[in-house]
């Protein structure tokens, strides 16, 4: 059974001159426990997508089904991570994890306890009385991931998470997050622009054409090393073949 259905969902813009389709009759599910990325020439939509699954944005026909409800009537259920990691620069590191328990006003004893064991997990109960200026990029986007999931979300939407971060940094911090979110057992549906990123993350990945969207390729990733870690994919054999099947895909999308 899938967690969450994308129905037939179309998008479309209006302004007073003209409208403009974003997406067009979009379908595919996603399971439990899958992490998915989504994929696509720039401009095509996709961050877009993110927020009409997370029900943020309403669609203009279809609709998200999560566990086979309206996703509006569940989005308690949905954790956000964005391109930057918009820490409070005068809160410590534990106030940071705190202030969405607070803000929902669920800052019981049980809720604050587990997310300290979350920030004891993840070896980062060193710095819970650390400012976020004291922090490197990476450690800083592992305090926000464990902010989001200190809410305890079942869906966490990974909008280009990494790409503020630089190219040696973002390996590491690909590899923390995976792990956090496979250890976690949340599933994951992460946007983003680089290809070698998705393939040594991902269960699946959501190919879209250009604008107006819609759904040009679902790849199953699989790869004869289970345990591998994103790092660790990346030398794999299977990850040349990926790339180079999906680069060629994206190629023709923006020619």
């Amino acid at each position: 059974m899938s967690l969450i259905e994308v129905s037939n969902v179309s998008l479309t813009y209006h302004s007073l001159k003209a409208e403009t389709k974003a997406i067009e009759n979009l379908n595919f599910s996603i399971k439990e426990g899958e992490f998915i990325s989504i994929i696509g020439p720039s401009g095509c939509g996709k961050s877009t997508l993110l927020n009409i699954i997370s029900g943020l944005l309403k669609p203009s026909k279809g609709e998200i089904l999560y566990n086979d409800n309206t996703v509006k009537n569940r989005l308690d259920k949905m954790g956000y991570m964005f391109q930057k990691d918009y820490l409070f620069e005068w809160l410590s590191v534990r106030s940071n994890v705190l202030l969405g328990l607070r803000i929902k006003k669920i800052d019981t004893k049980d809720n604050i306890s587990s997310a300290d064991n979350l920030l004891k997990n993840y070896q980062l109960d060193r710095f819970v009385n650390h400012k976020p200026t004291e922090l490197s990029g990476g450690m800083r986007q592992r305090v926000a991931l464990i902010r989001t999931l200190a809410l305890n979300p079942e869906v966490l939407l990974l909008d280009e998470p990494f790409s503020a971060l630089d190219y040696q940094t973002r390996l590491k911090v690909c590899d923390d997050v995976k792990g956090i979110i496979k250890k976690e057992g949340k599933t994951a549906i992460m946007v983003t622009h680089d290809l070698g990123e998705a393939i040594a993350t991902s269960d699946r990945i959501i190919v879209l054409t250009k604008r107006p969207a819609t759904l040009k390729l679902d790849v199953k990733i699989e790869f004869m090393n289970k345990d591998a870690t994103p790092f660790q994919r990346r030398k794999e054999p299977e990850f040349n073949e990926y790339f180079n099947l999906l680069w060629k895909e994206l190629d023709e999308l923006n020619e």
